[in-house]
Protein backbone atom coordinates (compact mmCIF):
# COMPACT_ATOMS: atom_id res chain seq x y z
CA UNK A 1 0.00 0.00 0.00
CA UNK A 2 1.37 3.35 -0.91
CA UNK A 3 1.22 6.48 -1.71
CA UNK A 4 1.18 7.63 -5.85
CA UNK A 5 2.59 10.32 -7.47
CA UNK A 6 2.96 11.66 -10.95
CA UNK A 7 7.10 12.92 -10.94
CA UNK A 8 9.01 11.02 -12.00
CA UNK A 9 11.93 10.25 -9.70
CA UNK A 10 14.39 7.63 -10.01
CA UNK A 11 16.68 7.01 -7.02
CA UNK A 12 20.51 5.08 -6.98
CA UNK A 13 23.81 5.82 -8.00
CA UNK A 14 23.94 5.63 -12.52
CA UNK A 15 27.80 4.52 -12.42
CA UNK A 16 26.03 1.34 -10.53
CA UNK A 17 22.84 1.16 -12.22
CA UNK A 18 21.95 -1.89 -15.07
CA UNK A 19 19.01 -0.61 -16.57
CA UNK A 20 18.34 -4.42 -17.19
CA UNK A 21 17.42 -6.12 -20.81
CA UNK A 22 14.36 -5.60 -22.74
CA UNK A 23 12.02 -8.45 -21.82
CA UNK A 24 9.85 -7.95 -25.21
CA UNK A 25 6.63 -6.07 -26.02
CA UNK A 26 4.57 -3.48 -24.43
CA UNK A 27 2.63 -4.66 -21.22
CA UNK A 28 -1.34 -4.71 -21.72
CA UNK A 29 -3.83 -4.95 -18.70
CA UNK A 30 -4.65 -7.47 -16.85
CA UNK A 31 -7.29 -8.56 -14.16
CA UNK A 32 -7.09 -11.51 -11.78
CA UNK A 33 -8.83 -12.91 -8.99
CA UNK A 34 -5.91 -13.54 -6.27
CA UNK A 35 -5.72 -15.10 -3.18
CA UNK A 36 -6.58 -11.46 -1.49
CA UNK A 37 -8.76 -9.77 -3.56
CA UNK A 38 -8.74 -8.39 -7.49
CA UNK A 39 -5.51 -7.95 -8.58
CA UNK A 40 -4.88 -5.72 -11.70
CA UNK A 41 -2.00 -4.25 -13.94
CA UNK A 42 -2.54 -1.23 -14.99
CA UNK A 43 0.12 -0.56 -18.01
CA UNK A 44 1.61 3.32 -17.65
CA UNK A 45 0.96 5.26 -20.88
CA UNK A 46 4.08 6.92 -20.59
CA UNK A 47 6.37 3.70 -20.07
CA UNK A 48 5.38 0.95 -22.37
CA UNK A 49 7.06 -1.65 -20.03
CA UNK A 50 6.07 -0.69 -16.83
CA UNK A 51 2.97 -1.27 -14.84
CA UNK A 52 1.28 -0.43 -11.76
CA UNK A 53 0.03 -3.29 -9.83
CA UNK A 54 -3.12 -2.64 -7.55
CA UNK A 55 -5.07 -5.06 -5.47
CA UNK A 56 -8.70 -3.96 -4.49
CA UNK A 57 -7.85 -0.26 -6.06
CA UNK A 58 -5.00 -0.04 -3.22
CA UNK A 59 -1.87 0.39 -5.10
CA UNK A 60 0.85 -1.98 -4.26
CA UNK A 61 3.66 -1.98 -6.45
CA UNK A 62 4.89 0.29 -9.55
CA UNK A 63 7.41 -1.67 -11.85
CA UNK A 64 9.17 -0.48 -15.00
CA UNK A 65 11.08 -3.81 -16.68
CA UNK A 66 13.39 -1.74 -18.67
CA UNK A 67 14.37 0.55 -15.69
CA UNK A 68 14.44 -1.49 -12.57
CA UNK A 69 15.79 1.58 -10.83
CA UNK A 70 12.85 3.66 -11.79
CA UNK A 71 11.00 3.94 -8.32
CA UNK A 72 7.35 5.80 -8.21
CA UNK A 73 6.43 5.58 -5.10
CA UNK A 74 7.25 8.10 -2.87
CA UNK A 75 7.86 5.39 0.22
CA UNK A 76 9.67 3.35 -2.62
CA UNK A 77 12.25 5.77 -3.25
CA UNK A 78 12.72 6.73 0.58
CA UNK A 79 13.43 2.86 1.21
CA UNK A 80 15.53 3.02 -1.71
CA UNK A 81 17.28 6.18 -0.24
CA UNK A 82 18.04 3.72 2.29
CA UNK A 83 19.21 0.58 0.70
CA UNK A 84 21.73 3.15 -1.12
CA UNK A 85 23.38 4.89 2.04
CA UNK A 86 23.45 1.86 4.37
CA UNK A 87 26.79 0.02 2.29
CA UNK A 88 29.26 1.61 -0.06
CA UNK A 89 28.15 2.09 -3.43
CA UNK A 90 27.66 -1.23 -5.73
CA UNK A 91 28.65 -3.55 -2.51
CA UNK A 92 26.11 -6.78 -2.67
CA UNK A 93 23.90 -7.55 0.51
CA UNK A 94 21.99 -10.64 1.51
CA UNK A 95 18.53 -9.50 1.58
CA UNK A 96 15.14 -10.83 3.25
CA UNK A 97 11.97 -8.95 1.88
CA UNK A 98 8.61 -9.65 3.52
CA UNK A 99 5.83 -8.69 1.13
CA UNK A 100 6.49 -8.93 -2.71
CA UNK A 101 4.12 -6.76 -4.72
CA UNK A 102 5.46 -6.54 -8.76
CA UNK A 103 8.87 -7.53 -6.33
CA UNK A 104 10.37 -3.37 -7.08
CA UNK A 105 12.70 -3.28 -4.45
CA UNK A 106 13.97 -6.22 -4.77
CA UNK A 107 14.37 -5.43 -8.44
CA UNK A 108 16.04 -1.93 -7.37
CA UNK A 109 18.49 -3.66 -5.15
CA UNK A 110 19.63 -6.17 -7.48
CA UNK A 111 20.58 -3.35 -10.40
CA UNK A 112 21.93 -1.21 -8.30
CA UNK A 113 24.19 -3.65 -5.91
CA UNK A 114 24.61 -6.72 -8.52
CA UNK A 115 25.30 -10.26 -6.87
CA UNK A 116 23.04 -8.87 -3.80
CA UNK A 117 21.19 -12.18 -2.61
CA UNK A 118 17.60 -11.61 -2.05
CA UNK A 119 14.81 -13.84 -0.56
CA UNK A 120 11.36 -12.71 -1.00
CA UNK A 121 8.78 -13.82 1.03
CA UNK A 122 4.92 -13.37 -0.20
CA UNK A 123 1.93 -15.10 1.26
CA UNK A 124 -0.29 -14.44 -1.57
CA UNK A 125 0.20 -17.78 -4.31
CA UNK A 126 -1.71 -15.88 -6.83
CA UNK A 127 -0.78 -12.52 -6.96
CA UNK A 128 3.05 -14.34 -7.36
CA UNK A 129 2.16 -16.11 -10.42
CA UNK A 130 0.66 -12.96 -11.38
CA UNK A 131 4.01 -11.29 -11.14
CA UNK A 132 5.69 -14.19 -12.85
CA UNK A 133 3.97 -14.62 -15.92
CA UNK A 134 3.75 -10.86 -16.72
CA UNK A 135 6.68 -9.08 -14.98
CA UNK A 136 9.00 -11.64 -15.16
CA UNK A 137 12.41 -11.09 -13.21
CA UNK A 138 15.76 -11.28 -15.57
CA UNK A 139 17.72 -14.09 -15.70
CA UNK A 140 20.37 -14.63 -13.01
CA UNK A 141 18.95 -12.19 -10.75
CA UNK A 142 20.08 -13.51 -7.75
CA UNK A 143 16.43 -12.83 -6.34
CA UNK A 144 14.69 -15.91 -5.09
CA UNK A 145 10.90 -15.73 -4.47
CA UNK A 146 8.30 -18.15 -2.30
CA UNK A 147 4.85 -17.96 -0.74
CA UNK A 148 4.96 -18.12 2.95
CA UNK A 149 3.69 -16.07 5.66
CA UNK A 150 5.84 -13.42 6.75
CA UNK A 151 6.32 -14.03 10.03
CA UNK A 152 6.78 -17.37 10.06
CA UNK A 153 9.42 -17.38 6.95
CA UNK A 154 11.23 -14.13 9.67
CA UNK A 155 11.08 -16.51 12.40
CA UNK A 156 12.56 -19.50 10.54
CA UNK A 157 15.27 -17.61 8.88
CA UNK A 158 18.76 -18.11 9.82
CA UNK A 159 20.22 -16.19 12.82
CA UNK A 160 22.40 -13.06 11.68
CA UNK A 161 22.12 -14.00 8.19
CA UNK A 162 20.83 -10.98 6.75
CA UNK A 163 22.65 -7.47 5.96
CA UNK A 164 18.96 -6.14 5.80
CA UNK A 165 15.31 -7.28 6.36
CA UNK A 166 12.74 -4.81 4.10
CA UNK A 167 9.25 -5.18 5.30
CA UNK A 168 6.52 -4.26 2.79
CA UNK A 169 3.52 -5.96 3.68
CA UNK A 170 0.20 -4.73 3.91
CA UNK A 171 -3.23 -7.07 3.80
CA UNK A 172 -5.09 -4.91 1.96
CA UNK A 173 -4.32 -1.69 2.92
CA UNK A 174 -3.30 -2.26 6.80
CA UNK A 175 -0.44 -4.20 8.05
CA UNK A 176 -1.34 -7.23 10.04
CA UNK A 177 -1.79 -7.92 13.55
CA UNK A 178 0.84 -10.59 13.68
CA UNK A 179 3.27 -8.30 11.99
CA UNK A 180 3.32 -5.37 14.73
CA UNK A 181 4.12 -6.85 17.97
CA UNK A 182 7.34 -6.70 20.13
CA UNK A 183 7.67 -10.72 19.55
CA UNK A 184 7.75 -9.64 15.44
CA UNK A 185 10.49 -6.53 16.33
CA UNK A 186 12.88 -9.30 18.00
CA UNK A 187 12.44 -11.51 15.20
CA UNK A 188 13.62 -9.19 12.65
CA UNK A 189 16.18 -8.33 14.99
CA UNK A 190 17.76 -11.88 15.47
CA UNK A 191 17.78 -12.50 11.53
CA UNK A 192 20.27 -9.76 11.03
CA UNK A 193 24.00 -9.65 11.08
CA UNK A 194 25.68 -6.88 13.08
CA UNK A 195 25.44 -3.82 11.36
CA UNK A 196 22.44 -4.78 9.57
CA UNK A 197 19.08 -2.66 8.92
CA UNK A 198 15.82 -3.63 9.41
CA UNK A 199 13.44 -1.08 7.05
CA UNK A 200 9.26 -1.01 7.10
CA UNK A 201 6.91 0.31 5.31
CA UNK A 202 4.35 1.81 7.93
CA UNK A 203 1.12 4.11 8.15
CA UNK A 204 -0.14 6.20 10.12
CA UNK A 205 -2.07 9.71 11.10
CA UNK A 206 -1.84 11.61 13.86
CA UNK A 207 -2.41 11.15 17.15
CA UNK A 208 0.27 8.10 15.85
CA UNK A 209 -1.24 5.80 18.50
CA UNK A 210 -0.09 2.89 16.05
CA UNK A 211 3.16 4.81 15.04
CA UNK A 212 3.97 5.31 18.49
CA UNK A 213 3.46 1.70 19.45
CA UNK A 214 5.59 0.51 16.60
CA UNK A 215 8.51 2.41 17.33
CA UNK A 216 8.53 1.49 21.30
CA UNK A 217 8.79 -2.10 19.81
CA UNK A 218 11.52 -1.52 18.11
CA UNK A 219 13.29 0.98 20.13
CA UNK A 220 13.38 -2.29 22.82
CA UNK A 221 15.63 -4.04 20.55
CA UNK A 222 17.59 -2.10 18.62
CA UNK A 223 20.03 0.72 19.95
CA UNK A 224 19.38 2.95 16.88
CA UNK A 225 16.03 4.45 15.02
CA UNK A 226 14.62 6.77 12.47
CA UNK A 227 12.01 7.25 11.01
CA UNK A 228 11.32 9.24 7.55
CA UNK A 229 8.21 10.60 6.21
CA UNK A 230 6.55 13.78 4.35
CA UNK A 231 7.08 16.83 6.91
CA UNK A 232 2.89 17.29 6.25
CA UNK A 233 2.72 13.73 7.99
CA UNK A 234 4.61 14.59 10.56
CA UNK A 235 2.61 17.63 11.19
CA UNK A 236 -0.34 15.47 11.66
CA UNK A 237 -1.69 17.37 8.87
CA UNK A 238 -2.90 13.76 6.74
CA UNK A 239 -2.34 10.06 6.81
CA UNK A 240 0.39 8.79 5.54
CA UNK A 241 3.43 6.18 4.78
CA UNK A 242 6.36 6.71 7.09
CA UNK A 243 9.72 4.55 6.18
CA UNK A 244 11.03 2.89 9.88
CA UNK A 245 15.44 2.26 9.85
CA UNK A 246 16.51 0.20 12.90
CA UNK A 247 19.54 -0.86 13.40
CA UNK A 248 22.40 -1.94 16.21
CA UNK A 249 25.19 0.00 15.32
CA UNK A 250 25.26 3.94 13.85
CA UNK A 251 22.88 4.28 10.93
CA UNK A 252 24.14 6.72 7.83
CA UNK A 253 21.77 9.76 9.03
CA UNK A 254 23.39 12.34 7.18
CA UNK A 255 23.72 10.67 4.07
CA UNK A 256 19.70 9.02 4.35
CA UNK A 257 18.79 12.71 5.60
CA UNK A 258 20.63 14.33 2.26
CA UNK A 259 19.08 11.73 -0.59
CA UNK A 260 15.55 12.31 1.24
CA UNK A 261 16.14 15.84 1.00
CA UNK A 262 16.89 16.07 -2.35
CA UNK A 263 13.69 13.71 -3.65
CA UNK A 264 11.14 15.22 -5.97
CA UNK A 265 8.72 14.92 -2.69
CA UNK A 266 11.30 15.41 -0.16
CA UNK A 267 10.84 13.90 3.09
CA UNK A 268 12.11 14.01 6.60
CA UNK A 269 14.22 12.44 8.98
CA UNK A 270 13.75 12.04 12.48
CA UNK A 271 15.95 10.68 15.35
CA UNK A 272 17.78 11.02 18.49
CA UNK A 273 15.58 13.36 20.86
CA UNK A 274 12.83 14.34 18.27
CA UNK A 275 12.04 10.54 17.84
CA UNK A 276 12.11 9.75 21.66
CA UNK A 277 9.45 12.72 22.05
CA UNK A 278 7.11 11.81 19.34
CA UNK A 279 7.13 7.76 20.82
CA UNK A 280 6.57 9.49 24.75
CA UNK A 281 5.20 6.97 26.99
CA UNK A 282 4.45 4.65 24.18
CA UNK A 283 5.08 0.69 25.67
CA UNK A 284 5.79 -2.21 23.30
CA UNK A 285 3.09 -3.95 21.91
CA UNK A 286 3.12 -7.99 22.98
CA UNK A 287 1.43 -10.39 20.27
CA UNK A 288 -1.82 -10.51 22.82
CA UNK A 289 -2.47 -7.00 22.01
CA UNK A 290 -1.33 -6.30 18.31
CA UNK A 291 -3.21 -4.93 16.05
CA UNK A 292 -3.18 -3.99 12.56
CA UNK A 293 -2.42 -1.11 11.24
CA UNK A 294 -5.16 2.11 11.00
CA UNK A 295 -7.60 1.44 7.96
CA UNK A 296 -6.62 4.46 5.38
CA UNK A 297 -9.32 7.66 5.17
CA UNK A 298 -11.39 7.10 2.19
CA UNK A 299 -9.41 7.72 -1.57
CA UNK A 300 -6.33 7.94 0.53
CA UNK A 301 -4.46 5.46 -1.39
CA UNK A 302 -7.22 3.96 -3.89
CA UNK A 303 -6.72 3.96 -7.68
CA UNK A 304 -9.59 4.56 -9.62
Amino acid sequence: MAERNDAPAAVGDPTTSDPGPDFGPALVPVTREVDCGTAKLLPDVDRPRAALLTVDGAPQSYVDLDEPTYLEFEYARRIGHVLDAVAEPGRPLDALHLGGGALALPRYLGATRPGSRQQVVEADRGLLDLVREHLPLPPDSGISVRAADARAALESAPEAAADIVVADVFGGSRVPAHLTSAEYARAAGRALRPGGCYVANLADSAPFTFLRGQLANYAAVFARLCLIAEPAVLRGRRFGNAVLVASQEELPLPEIARRVAADAFPARVEHGPRLRQLIGDAQPVRDEDAVPSPEPPAGAFSVG
